[in-house]
């Protein structure tokens, strides 16, 4: 199906799929183009990124317009995906995120920044039940990493933080920040196992 004639609005967000899918079939059913799995997909982690994009941008219009974007990205580069690499929500995740540091980068000003001690995730309320990774869990399973590195996770990936602004906000060297954040998700990926 044509790119452009898939449209995203906040109704989808309301819509309830009768369709549901394993990660597995899910990814087949994307990398087929089928437009019952990319409903699912956007109904049922939508909340999630909308969440993450919103926190990192501080202003829901721009964040709707990044998530919308997003999607996109996400259908015109679904082929790319590699399960071996990661899980879905992961690749996802990083596209939402990557797209957040570039709009705000565009209006000349980086990521905002929380008070450390005060930053929580917002989960959505209409997220279903069947979604096995939302955005809380996801959020409760960072929490029991080591404070040092539980920070780092949070700058990254909830905030959209660089590496480099990792360093220079915390103020530790930058090899420290890497090994910091790749233990920290060597650490989660047990959780995350298949």
């Amino acid at each position: 199906m044509p790119i452009r004639n898939v449209k995203f609005n906040v109704k989808r967000l309301l819509a309830t799929s009768k369709v549901k899918y394993s990660e597995e079939e899910l990814v087949v059913a994307l990398k087929r183009n089928e437009r019952a799995a990319f409903e699912f997909l956007y109904d049922h982690y939508s909340g999630a990124l909308f969440n993450i994009i919103c926190k990192t941008l501080r202003d829901e219009e721009r964040a709707a317009d990044v998530l919308q974007e997003s999607f996109l990205k996400i259908w015109k580069n679904i082929a790319s995906y590699n399960p071996e690499k990661g899980r879905l929500f992961t690749w996802i995740l990083n596209i939402a995120r990557n797209g957040a540091i570039d709009a705000a980068r565009v209006e000349g000003r980086k990521p905002v920044m929380d008070d450390i001690e005060n930053r929580s995730v917002q989960n959505e309320p209409d997220v279903s039940e069947e979604l096995n990774t939302t955005s809380s869990e996801i959020k409760s399973i960072v929490n029991m990493l080591r404070p040092e590195r539980k920070i780092l996770i949070d700058m990254a990936y909830f905030q959209g933080y660089t590496h480099e602004e990792i360093s220079e906000e915390l103020q530790i060297p930058l090899g420290t920040v890497k090994s910091r954040i790749r233990t920290a998700l060597q650490e989660l990926k047990q959780y995350f196992a298949v």
